[in-house]
């Protein structure tokens, strides 16, 4: 089991927006909140942002490189992926491959492609086996 993941994000205030409304979609609530962070928890799993440190910005993300490619969500239903991926959409947050939406990983795997403000890809996923 995880017991949590952090990630250093580029602007504390655009990610908390992002990830505070998806995960409390998803049933998570905040768990810590500081000036240079924040976290939300459910169960005994926890996601931390923290904002990274100026000096640290230059070199900016991409999920190709070495490092996290995405995170993956359990949805607790396809209705779920389906609500949610609208909600980003009215949002106007970034849809990963719309025009095979929501069978981008294959005719058996109903899900949600997006990407957080620093592109970080998430995933929601229905149902979870």
């Amino acid at each position: 089991m995880i017991h949590h993941i952090e990630l250093y994000v580029s602007d504390l205030a655009r990610s908390k927006r992002f990830w505070g409304w998806f995960l409390g979609e998803l049933g998570y609530e905040v768990y810590q909140d500081w000036e240079n962070g924040i976290s939300w928890k459910a169960n005994d799993a926890y996601l931390v942002l923290v904002q990274a440190e100026e000096r640290f910005l230059e070199a900016s993300y991409h999920r190709c490189r070495v490092g996290l490619n995405h995170i993956a969500f359990c949805a607790s239903s396809r209705a779920q992926v389906d609500d949610i991926t609208e909600q980003l959409r009215k949002q106007g947050d970034k849809i990963l491959y719309e025009d095979r939406h929501p069978f981008a990983g294959g005719s058996e795997h109903y899900a949600l492609y997006a990407e957080d403000p620093d592109r970080i890809k998430v995933e929601l996923v229905a149902p979870c086996d």
